[in-house]
């Protein structure tokens, strides 16, 4: 039980409004105090005390809080009672979903990450996409969401042309290619198509060769599909998350559809003729969005429509999630309001495009090679896992992807983020062994842990069990806000919270009851942390 959520809710029945609780100050002042009644004293035309009085006599928390105090110009000061602390870590710790309570409405939730192109490697900024969509698929599957992962990689258009021409041209075998060699292949080919104009003619031709489905096009694109494949799937093994062929539905997938969006978008009237082109003029934006192009040719908006009107018709989707680089916010905000107005996307669903921000190096700038181009992940991984073992480096990894605002640009850092001390995911980690360490020790001296949480007279031990407490609701604020940076911060302040319990209180060393309410306290520690890791796909480890 989040008592932040019980207090405010039976606030709120006595005042009307959010009494914004707040921590308190000091320890002096209780666990939180709230301004409610200065606010409402203004509204009311009446003394802030004589308000916080009232609110105080009428407010019915008695069998959680100890008497309300008056405070100040107006503030109430609310004091849990150590009874209320202890049973509420108590239901945590018998509680398997550690305080995460089911969603009332369980939603379909179609999350589009990853994306990464075929016969191409991944790049620093398709592992931001890939960390931050795992997250928002771990957290909502957890509050009991039904998440459809889209991997929306790019499988189809104009490059194939170039990759598929510059493979008959050096009569390679497509299918014994690894991604590294594809991806130099595809730089051949680029190159190719930019020196050589016949190449570049023969190339367009291909193009259309594909879309008609021609035999030989498309046996080589397969291959080339196989290959990508595969070298996704070893990446995603690496990093630990949880995306899978299933997941797949590239812009191939969508080709079939492109017309018919076009031509209910023309029969609706949403889409007009605007010199030439099929365009959706919406409010507010200077320019239109471009469905079909002058020439016949669609666009990465014509898809991304044809993509949310299967997402919300047959997979039925309640909410989509969009995760992709933070300077396409103004594409997808235009592509939704298109999609609202061709009524593909009804009001009834959310849709949300997630930006995150660019990778710099240590120097503060776009972390590249020495030769200027992106850093694939194979790379960046490999360098982690020189400075430490790979579970501790995607540790550092993620937690560092994750742990600041995700539209914010962040500084690739291996020294820093690989640190145990700090903010950073192997310190999270370390707080997780420790407790291990000391319940084997427990078990080694055959010393019981309990299985409830008596009173807690410790001030570090109510501020390590209130923490405890609050997991549910963080973490349904992350499902809410699809900000992970808020539960990096609550897990490193759950972690800090530990070490200063066993400053201040002993464990092994005490005594009887003590020691097997204290032994309870860390387990839920232990498993709440496990847990909170878990949804940022973080191993908890026994050891370190």
């Amino acid at each position: 039980m989040s008592y932040v959520s019980e207090l405010s809710q039976r606030f709120e029945a006595a005042t009307g409004v959010d009494p914004e609780l707040r921590p308190a100050t000091k320890p002096q002042f209780g666990h939180f105090q709230t301004s409610v009644a200065l606010r409402l004293a203004k509204s009311e035309g009446k003394p802030p005390r004589e308000v916080a009085q009232r609110i105080i006599d009428s407010v019915d928390v008695a069998d959680l809080c100890e008497p309300l105090e008056l405070a100040g110009p107006g503030f109430i000061n609310i004091r849990l009672t150590e009874k209320a602390i202890a049973d509420g870590v108590t239901s945590v710790l018998a509680d398997p979903r550690h305080g995460v309570a089911p969603a009332v409405e369980p939603q379909r939730v179609v999350i589009d990450y990853s994306s990464p192109n075929v016969a191409k490697t991944m790049h620093v900024g398709h592992l931001r996409s890939t960390i931050i969509g795992d997250a928002f698929n771990r957290i909502l599957t957890a509050l009991g969401h039904t998440v459809i992962p889209q991997n929306h990689i790019g499988d189809w258009g104009t490059q194939f042309g170039m990759l598929v021409e510059q493979i008959l041209t050096e009569d390679i075998d497509a299918g014994a290619l690894t991604l590294e060699q594809a991806d130099e292949l595809y730089k051949r080919a680029a190159a190719h198509y930019r020196s050589d104009e016949e190449f570049a003619v023969l190339a367009r031709k291909r193009v259309v060769a594909l879309q008609a489905g021609d035999e030989q096009t498309i046996t080589i694109w397969q291959q080339l599909m196989a290959v990508s494949k595969t070298g996704f799937n070893e990446a995603y093994e690496r990093l630990g998350v949880k995306l899978v062929d299933a997941d797949l539905a590239g812009e191939s997938t969508y080709n079939d559809d492109l017309p018919v969006v076009v031509g209910e978008l023309e029969a609706s009237g949403a889409a007009v003729i605007d010199d030439g082109a099929l365009c959706i003029f919406n409010e507010g934006f200077n320019a239109p969005l471009i469905i079909r192009k002058s020439d016949g040719g669609y666009g990465y908006a014509t898809t991304d429509l044809a993509a949310i009107r299967r997402r919300v018709g047959p997979l039925e989707a309640n909410r989509i999630i969009y995760v992709t680089d933070v300077r396409q916010a103004g594409h997808f905000a235009q592509v939704f309001a298109a999609a609202r107005k061709a009524g593909y996307l009804p009001e009834s669903v959310q849709a949300e495009h997630v930006g995150y921000g660019m990778v710099l190096g240590p120097d503060g700038r776009p972390f590249k090679t020495r030769d200027g181009v992106a850093v694939t992940l194979t790379s960046l991984l490999d360098a982690a896992e020189e400075h430490v073992a790979r579970p501790i480096a995607l540790a550092a990894i993620k937690y560092a992807d994750l742990s600041n605002g995700l539209n914010k640009d962040y500084v690739f850092d291996l020294d820093r983020m690989v640190a145990t001390t700090g903010d950073t995911g192997p310190y999270l980690q370390y707080a997780h062994a420790r407790i291990c360490q000391v319940l084997r020790k427990a078990e080694a001296e055959e010393i019981q842990v309990g299985d409830k949480v008596l009173e807690l007279p410790e001030a570090a031990e109510q501020t390590l069990a209130l923490l405890i407490t609050r997991f549910g609701e963080v973490v349904g604020e992350v499902a809410d806000t699809l900000q992970p940076h808020r539960l990096c911060s609550y897990l490193y302040e759950l972690a800090g919270a530990v070490a200063r319990f066993y400053d201040a209180c002993p464990v092994i060393k005490s005594e009887g009851l003590v020691r097997e309410s204290r032994l309870a306290l860390i387990t839920a520690a232990k498993d709440v942390l496990a847990e909170g890791l878990d949804m940022l796909g973080i191993e908890a480890p026994d050891r370190m």
